[in-house]
């Protein structure tokens, strides 16, 4: 399988998020639109669109920019206290339909505001137990009819979809990304997921994650094709080496300002993944050749925690590397993200393409 490579959209309320561009209607849907097709137009697959109480409704903002273009493809967070398993899988699916099969979905289970929306929290177990569950009953009502499902957590009752997911070749059903670094989180990963998603760690941890996560679904039984990989991370490419690390340091430096809104969610600290990012800088600024770890000493969470920083050439030997322990799709990013999804379009994927990495 070639490599995939998206990208993210900001679909914020507040502007700037991570030093994007401050701009009229950053987040009304002519401009999001211009980044949907922006990634069109320079290579890019699609774009993941993140998801958390506070932001506007991601499933609606991927179904509106899946209606004005024609090979963009949604990476859909959702989360599974926010919908319910049936619901999910049958509006999923309509889309999935409705585009021809570009609808992709990551599934959350990360902490988020949820009494806002009548939620509850239970502790680390019972919330990937309920994961497991979602991701049980949404995959069975793609692809079988007259499902019966009583859990711990949801119930439904001979269900069949109206509207079936597209199936083209071997695809049966949107894939289904998944994220998490505790143990609870990794044996959800290691039997249910399509795709577990990585942050961005060294090479040594990441291949150490991936032997683990193929081990552990050999142990539990894992009943679907073989799990899949990918990474999700801030790339910072610049025309020069030198060049590209002083506009890493020059952003770090406003970071610490504390001017740059956005960084980090209010739940930052909760995340086992998270925390394994903040603790790379005690083993240095710069890991590996080029992954620089100091922003999250100043305000960087998650994709934004640490960097790949470099020329294009810098950048794409990297990501060979990842590629190389097993990594097949990529979500990257870095601001302000228009003229990024352009830049990096221009320079950083056909280096990879030449390399193989993108069919």
């Amino acid at each position: 399988m070639s490599p995939e490579f998206l990208w993210y959209i900001p679909n914020q309320v507040q502007p700037g998020h991570r030093g994007d561009a401050v701009v009229a209607g950053h987040n009304s849907l002519d401009t999001l639109t211009s980044h949907a097709r922006a990634l069109e137009d320079h290579g890019w697959h699609g774009a993941l669109l993140g998801t958390g109480w506070g932001r506007p409704d991601t499933f609606t903002v991927a179904t509106a920019l899946a209606a004005r273009t024609t090979t963009f493809r949604p990476l859909i967070a959702i989360r599974p206290g926010y919908w319910r398993p049936a619901n999910f899988a049958s509006a999923a699916a309509t889309l999935d339909h409705l585009t021809g099969g570009r609808v992709l979905v990551n599934v959350v289970s990360g902490r988020d505001d949820l009494a806002a929306y009548g939620d509850s929290e239970g502790d680390q177990a019972a919330r990937y137990a309920r994961t497991k569950e979602f991701l049980q009953i949404v995959r069975r009502l793609w692809t079988e009819e007259n499902v019966t499902y009583h859990g711990e957590h949801f119930d439904v009752t001979d269900s069949t979809l109206a509207s079936r997911p597209v199936e083209l070749g071997g695809r049966r059903h949107p894939r289904l990304y998944f994220g998490g670094a505790s143990e609870a989180a990794e044996k959800v990963a290691a039997t249910e997921a399509d795709v577990q998603l990585f942050w961005g760690e060294p090479l040594d941890g990441v291949r150490e994650r991936i032997e683990r996560l193929k081990d552990l679904g050999e142990k539990l039984g894992r009943e679907h094709p073989p799990l899949e990989f990918g990474l999700r991370i801030t790339t910072l490419v610049r025309d020069t080496t030198a060049q590209a690390w002083a506009d890493a340091e020059a952003k770090v430096a406003e970071m610490a300002k504390g001017t740059v809104p956005g960084s980090r969610h209010p739940n930052w600290r909760g995340a086992v993944g998270q925390q394994r990012l903040l603790d790379l800088h005690a083993r240095g600024e710069v890991l590996d050749d080029n992954l620089y770890t100091t922003p999250g000493r100043y305000g960087g969470g998650g994709a934004g925690t640490t960097w790949l920083v470099g020329s294009a050439e810098d950048v794409a030997k990297s990501l060979r590397k990842y590629e190389s322990l097993g990594i097949s799709h990529f979500v990257l990013s870095d601001t302000p993200y228009l003229p990024e999804i352009r830049r990096q379009g221009e320079q950083l994927l056909p280096l990879l393409r030449d390399a193989g990495a993108v069919g």
